[in-house]
C-alpha cells in the first residue's frame, strides 16, 4: 500500500493506494480515516484498485472551515476519482461513510457500479446515545476536557503496558480507540462537530436516504451488518434490503459496528463473492431521469 495526496481545491486529500484492476473506494466512519481498512485492504488488493481516502475533516486530510455535508464529501470524492483518472468504481461505505456511498451512487450514477453499505449510516433516525449526546449545543466546549492530549497519551501508555503482559483490546475497542485519539486534535475535533452536526441531532440521524432507496435497485447492491451493532440497529439493514429490489443482506452474528476489522476474512470473503456474482451497473443520467420521472397514469383513470 502507498501512501499519497492529492491537492483538491486548495485541500490536501490524503488516500492509501494499493493494487491494480478494478476500482474499490473504501470510504470509512465519521472521526474515523482511511487506517480502518488496514485489515481487508491487502487481501482486497490482490485482485483490485484500491481507493481509501481520509475524508477532508479526518485523518492525514486538510481540516478547512467550512461544509462537511454529505453531498460536500460525495463530490469531494468524485473529484478524487477523476483527479486520479479513474471513471468507475464500486463503492464500499461503513458508518457514516456508508451515507456518502449512497450520495455517491445517487449524484453520480454513471460512476457507480455496484454499492456496499457497511453498518450504514442514513437508512433511519435510530442511533446510539453518545452522538446524539454529543450533538447537543455546547458540548464541544466540554470535549477537550476529556480529549486533552495529556488524557490521550496517558491511556496509550497505559494500553503498551497491558498489551506487554498479554492484553490486547478487540478490533472494535481499537477503533473506537483511534477515533478518541483523533479528537484530541482541534481542528480535527472541529471538523468533526460540524460533520456530526450536519447529519445528527438529538432526535437521532436527521439524515435519511431511504425516500430514495428504490433507485439502488438497478444498481447491485450489499448490506453487511454486525448483529451486536450497538451505534446503529440492525433492524437498518433488514429495512434496506427490503427497499433496495435484488439488494444481498449479510449478517455477522459475532459482530458489531466495525465487521470489516472483527471478522476481517469473512468480510473479504463477502464481498469477492457479491461481486463475482454480479455485473457492474452501467446507468447514466437519462437512466437516472427515466427512473425519476412519474409512472404515466392509465388512460382509464384519465377518463
Amino acid at each position: 500500500m502507498t501512501r499519497q495526496e492529492l491537492l483538491l481545491h486548495g485541500h490536501s486529500v490524503a488516500f492509501c493506494r494499493a493494487g491494480t484492476g478494478p476500482v474499490l473506494m473504501l470510504v470509512h466512519g465519521m472521526a474515523g480515516s482511511s487506517a480502518t481498512w488496514r485489515h481487508v485492504m491487502p487481501m482486497l488488493a490482490r485482485r483490485f484498485t484500491v481507493i481509501a481516502p481520509d475524508l477532508l475533516g479526518h485523518g492525514d486530510s486538510a481540516k478547512p472551515r467550512g461544509e462537511y455535508s454529505v453531498s460536500g464529501h460525495a463530490n469531494l470524492l468524485r473529484d478524487l476519482l477523476t483527479a486520479l483518472g479513474l471513471e468507475r468504481a464500486t463503492f464500499v461505505g461503513q458508518s457514516f461513510g456508508g451515507g456518502v456511498a449512497m450520495q455517491l451512487a445517487y449524484q453520480f450514477p454513471a460512476r457507480c457500479e455496484r454499492l456496499v453499505l457497511v453498518s450504514s449510516g442514513g437508512l433511519g433516525p435510530e442511533v446510539g446515545g453518545l452522538l446524539r449526546g454529543l450533538s447537543m449545543p455546547g458540548v464541544e466546549h466540554l470535549l477537550p476536557l476529556v480529549c486533552s492530549p495529556a488524557l490521550r497519551d496517558a491511556a496509550a501508555r497505559a494500553a503498551r503496558w497491558l498489551g506487554g503482559i498479554g492484553f490486547r483490546a478487540s478490533p472494535a475497542v481499537e477503533e473506537i480507540w483511534r477515533s478518541y485519539a483523533a479528537l484530541a486534535d482541534p481542528a480535527t475535533r472541529r471538523a468533526f462537530f460540524c460533520t456530526l452536526r450536519a447529519v445528527i441531532d438529538v432526535g437521532g440521524q436527521a439524515v435519511s436516504a431511504t425516500d430514495r432507496l428504490y433507485l439502488a435497485g438497478h444498481v447491485p447492491t450489499l448490506v453487511i451488518w454486525g448483529a451486536r451493532d450497538t451505534i446503529i440497529p440492525v433492524d437498518h439493514a433488514h429495512a434496506a434490503h427490503r427497499a433496495v429490489p435484488g439488494s444481498r443482506l449479510e449478517i455477522f452474528e459475532d459482530a458489531g459496528h466495525f465487521p470489516h476489522c472483527e471478522a476481517p476474512e469473512r468480510f473479504v470473503d463477502t464481498l469477492l463473492a457479491f461481486i463475482d456474482t454480479t455485473e457492474p451497473a452501467r446507468l447514466s443520467e437519462d437512466d437516472l431521469r427515466e427512473r425519476l420521472r412519474p409512472p404515466a397514469e392509465p388512460a382509464a383513470a384519465r377518463a
